[in-house]
C-alpha cells in the first residue's frame, strides 16, 4: 500500500468518525430535528388523544383487598333416586368431588354435601357484603374470609346470613355481624367508557385477593345466561382475567370505586371474556335487598328491537325508535290497557324509547300500581293509553301465551308450502284449537321463508296486520305485495298439544 493511500483512508476514517460523533451529540443536546410521526398527536372526532403513563395499581390494590372477602358455602345435595338405579351416581364417576370423604360416611344415604364458593366485598362498616345470588344460592351455610395479607394469607372467618336474593340480576346482600369493617366505595357504573381501565378482585380458585387488569371491553352486553336473567342481563364486558371464584367480587375503576360485580365468564375457546353487573343496578336494589324481598314493576308483554327492516315493514318513518311489541299476555296490565301485538312503543310517561333494554329498565324498577302512560303507534297512528303496573310473578310462572294461532299444500314465490289446519291436521301434528292460521309444510333452505327461519311445523297466524284463518285468505293477503316490499307475518311453533309455543313477528323481502 502506498503512502498516498494510507493517507487518503486515514482522512476518510477521520470524517466519518467525526460525522457519527456530531450526530450524538446533537441527538443528546435535542439538536436534531424530530420526525413528524414522533410529534403529531393521534387525532379524533373529540380531538388529540393525550399521551399518559400507565399507572402502578398497587395503591388501589392496598386500599380496596381489606374490604374483599371470600365465600364459602355449604350446600346439602340429595341425588335423585332415578340416578342410583346402577348403584352410582353417573356425576360422581365422571367428575368426582375430591373433598367428598366418601358417601358410605354420609348419614343419609340420598344425601351429601357440596361445597362451593365465590367472592365479595363490604360495601357498609356494619357489615354488608354484596354478592352473586349463585354463589349463595340454595346454602345451608355461608362463611366469609376477609383481612389477608398481600399474599393473601391470614384473615378471618366469620358466618354470614343471606339477607336478600334477586335471581334476576343475580345479585345477593349477605350480612356479617360487627362494626367498623373496612368498605368498598360505590362509583357510578354509567359514566364508564370503553377503553377505560377495569380491575377485578376476588378469589380465583381459593387463590385469596387475586388482582386482575384490563380495560371496560364493552357495555349492555346481554349473553341469555337463564331464563331468570334473561330479560334483565346488562353486563360489562372487560377482558380482566376472571375465573371460577371470582364471582361477586368487586370490578374497580382507577380509582378503586366498585363499576361492577363480577358475574360470568364465556366458557369453551373464548379468552379474555369477562362479564359483570353494572354498580348502578345494585344501587337501586339495595333498599328492596335489605328488605329480604325484590319486586319489580310488570306489563306482561314480550318485546323486540325496532330494526330498519321493521321500520320498513311497519311503515314506520325514518329514524322511529321504540319496541315492538311481539305478544301481549291476556289479562295482565298491557292487555287491560288495550295493548295489542304489533303496536311499536315508542315513549313511557313522555321519555323517548329506544331500546328494548330502556323500557324494560324504567317499567322493571317502577313501584308495583304505579300508572304508566304509554304511547304507542297502530296502523301509522300515534296513540296514548295508560297501564298500571302490577308485580312481576316468578319467571316460571309467567303466561306469556297470546291469543292466537287435510287440504293440499300450496307453494308460493316465498319459498314455502303451507296447509290448512284441518281437524285431522291438528290430531296428526298435536295442535291445539286455540291456534288459528296455516300450517308450513315445508320451506326451501334458499328462499325468502328460509332467510326469515320460518320451518316445517309453524302456523302463520297474520300476514301484515291480517288475521289468517284459511289457505285462500293466506294467498291473498301475499299477492298484495310487490318484489322488493317487506312483509311482516306473525308466527308461532306451537308446543304440541298447547296453544302456548314460541310466537314472534317475522320479517320476509318478496323476490
Amino acid at each position: 500500500m502506498s503512502h498516498s493511500t494510507k493517507r487518503i483512508m486515514s482522512t476518510t476514517a477521520i470524517v466519518i468518525a467525526s460525522v457519527a460523533f456530531g450526530v450524538l451529540v446533537s441527538a443528546d443536546l435535542g439538536l436534531m430535528p424530530v420526525t413528524r410521526a414522533q410529534t403529531a398527536p393521534i387525532q379524533t372526532a373529540q380531538g388529540p388523544v393525550v399521551s399518559m403513563t400507565i399507572p402502578s395499581f398497587a395503591d388501589v390494590a392496598e386500599r380496596a383487598n381489606p374490604a374483599v372477602v371470600s365465600i364459602a358455602t355449604t350446600e346439602i345435595v340429595r341425588t335423585p333416586q332415578q340416578r342410583r338405579r346402577f348403584g352410582i351416581d353417573p356425576f360422581e364417576f365422571f367428575f368426582p368431588d375430591p373433598r367428598d370423604p366418601g358417601r358410605q360416611q354420609q348419614p343419609d344415604d340420598d344425601a351429601r354435601r357440596q361445597m362451593s364458593g365465590g367472592s365479595g366485598f363490604i360495601i357498609s362498616p356494619d357489615g354488608y357484603i354484596l354478592t352473586n345470588n349463585h354463589v349463595v344460592e340454595n346454602a345451608s351455610k355461608v362463611e366469609v374470609s376477609y383481612g389477608y395479607d398481600e399474599n393473601g394469607y391470614g384473615g378471618r372467618t366469620m358466618p354470614a346470613t343471606i339477607v336478600g336474593r334477586d335471581p334476576a340480576t343475580d345479585l345477593a346482600l349477605l350480612k356479617i355481624e360487627g362494626s367498623a369493617f373496612p368498605t368498598l366505595p360505590l362509583g357510578d357504573s354509567d359514566r364508564i367508557r370503553r377503553g377505560d381501565w377495569a380491575i377485578a378482585i376476588g378469589s380465583p380458585f381459593q387463590l385469596n385477593n387475586t388482582l386482575t387488569v384490563g380495560v371496560i371491553s364493552a357495555k349492555g352486553r346481554a349473553l341469555g345466561i337463564s331464563d331468570a336473567t334473561r330479560s334483565f342481563e346488562n353486563f360489562i364486558q372487560t377482558d380482566a382475567a376472571i375465573n371460577f371464584g371470582n364471582s361477586g367480587g368487586p370490578l374497580l375503576n382507577i380509582s378503586g370505586e366498585v363499576i361492577g360485580i363480577n358475574t360470568a365468564i364465556r366458557g369453551g375457546l373464548a379468552q379474555g371474556l369477562g362479564f359483570a353487573t353494572p354498580v348502578n343496578i345494585a344501587r337501586r336494589l339495595l333498599p328492596q335487598l335489605k328488605e329480604g324481598k325484590v319486586t319489580r314493576g310488570y306489563l306482561g308483554m314480550e318485546i323486540r328491537e325496532v330494526t330498519e327492516d321493521i321500520r320498513e315493514a311497519w311503515s314506520l318513518p325514518a329514524g322511529t325508535t321504540g319496541a315492538l311489541i311481539n305478544r301481549v299476555t291476556p289479562g295482565r296490565p298491557a292487555d287491560k290497557a288495550g295493548l295489542q301485538h304489533g303496536d311499536i312503543v315508542v315513549e313511557i310517561d313522555g321519555r323517548p324509547i329506544r331500546t328494548n333494554r330502556e323500557l324494560i329498565d324504567y317499567i322493571s324498577y317502577l313501584p308495583v300500581g304505579t300508572n304508566v302512560r304509554i304511547t304507542y303507534i297502530r296502523n301509522g297512528d300515534r296513540r296514548t293509553t295508560t297501564a298500571r303496573t302490577a308485580e312481576r310473578p316468578p319467571d316460571d310462572q309467567i303466561d306469556e301465551t297470546s291469543e292466537p294461532g287435510i287440504a293440499e299444500p300450496v307453494q308460493n314465490r316465498l319459498g314455502m308450502a303451507v296447509q290448512d289446519l284441518t281437524p285431522q291436521v291438528r290430531q296428526m301434528r298435536g295442535i291445539d284449537e286455540s291456534v288459528r292460521g296455516v300450517l308450513v309444510t315445508s320451506v326451501r333452505n334458499v328462499s325468502p321463508a328460509g332467510e326469515a327461519n320460518i320451518q316445517e311445523g309453524d302456523v302463520i297466524m297474520e300476514v301484515h296486520g291480517e288475521r289468517i284463518t284459511n289457505i285462500e285468505q293466506f294467498r291473498r293477503a301475499i299477492e298484495r305485495f310487490q318484489s322488493g316490499q317487506k312483509i311482516r307475518m306473525y308466527v308461532t311453533t306451537p308446543a304440541r298439544a298447547r296453544g302456548d309455543g314460541f310466537t314472534r313477528f317475522t320479517i320476509l323481502t318478496v323476490p
